[in-house]
């Protein structure tokens, strides 16, 4: 006896992985993409979530709509949570704006840090590696607003730097890209203005910088001497469900032409970063001393502190210099130390 009106719904994060038998008509035939809510499908997950919940009358939930783009609905709900529960720990019967953002940055950075202990000048290079991505973030014209700046540790991070943007956003122009490698160059380069000896703090900055730059030249056709073209295939291990490697698609001619492509990206940012940070280099000392002082510094501070920097003209000619030969002479042979000691914050 044949069985009607049963429907068999199964989900997965790996599509890609799946055995093509699998997918022929008649069996898993129909795909449903659910993506990250955009900012109507967070106001309304958020209104879900907050029903029994004594938000404060500053809690607007069409803000803090536009506060979480890239949350899904499981960290929206977790937001709320937590700022109910960093409510109840303060023994206030309201949940404010206060405990909001609080719950915004464990969402986001995860859980602080208070056992870890940082000898004064680890915090200073903390200080200034944050200034320089704020800095650095905040004059440039394609960048999102920063939004806040922390020196207080949270989950493997030591510092952060919470840009925002003011709209869900599905694309990404080059000079976007560009600008974003300027931006996660800044932290570094400012340890290197400042105390002339870059630190193991910007890792996680150098990798993203650097996977950034190869994916502009092989992935999205962003390289001006290899033009729109897509280079290398990653080979799926179907039934184990991971990379395996990447197809040797490409001459060894092409290869060395991808690296210098991806080295002139990375050495262009950098070099933009140290003009910056050069430039506003007293910025920059207020910046981190007002960090070492409060340790955490909101969007409002922030635009006291960096409203005097105005905006910075970047150079297009820039990135058609086919070697980059001024930022090699300068981050190269290392002549960019500054000869001034590090000011002492106040």
């Amino acid at each position: 006896m044949a069985i009607r009106g049963v429907i068999l719904i199964a989900a997965t994060n790996r599509p890609d992985t799946l055995d093509p038998a699998l997918l022929r008509p008649g069996r898993f035939d129909r795909r449903m993409m659910v993506d990250k809510p955009d900012l109507p499908g967070r106001r309304k997950i958020l209104q879900v979530h907050s029903k029994g919940k004594p938000l404060g009358p500053d809690v607007d939930l069409d803000t803090l709509a536009r506060r979480t783009p890239g949350l899904t609905g499981a960290d929206l709900e977790n937001l709320l949570n937590e700022a109910a529960l960093l409510t109840a720990r303060e023994g206030k019967s309201e949940i404010s704006a206060l405990q909001v953002g609080a719950a915004i940055d464990r969402v986001m950075g995860g859980p602080e840090r208070k056992s870890r202990v940082m000898s004064d000048h680890e915090q200073r290079v903390i200080a200034y590696h944050e200034s320089g991505h704020a800095l650095v973030g905040h004059v440039l014209e394609h960048t999102d607003p920063i939004h806040k700046v922390s020196i207080v540790s949270r989950g493997r991070a030591l510092g952060w730097t919470l840009t925002l943007p003011e709209r869900d956003k599905y694309l990404n122009s080059r000079s976007e890209l560009r600008s974003e490698l300027v931006m996660l160059l800044g932290g570094r380069t400012a340890e290197e203005i400042v105390f002339g000896d870059p630190t193991t703090g910007a890792t996680d900055d150098i990798e993203r910088v650097t996977k950034l730059a190869r994916q502009m030249v092989t992935k999205f056709g962003m390289s001006e001497k290899l033009g729109p073209q897509a280079f290398g295939r990653a080979n799926d291990e179907v039934f184990v469900g991971k990379e395996v490697g990447h197809g040797n698609e490409m001459s060894d001619v092409v290869a060395d032409m991808i690296g210098d492509e991806v080295r002139d990206l990375i050495s262009v940012a950098h070099l933009e970063a140290y003009e910056i940070l050069q430039h506003h280099r007293e910025t920059l000392d207020v910046l981190a001393a007002e960090l070492l002082e409060h340790e955490t510094l909101d969007e409002f501070q922030l635009r006291e502190i960096l409203g005097a920097a105005g905006t910075w003209d970047s150079d297009p000619s820039r990135s058609s210099r086919s070697s980059s030969p001024l930022a090699r002479e300068l981050f190269v042979t290392g002549e960019y130390r500054s000869q001034e000691p590090p000011p002492t914050a106040t």
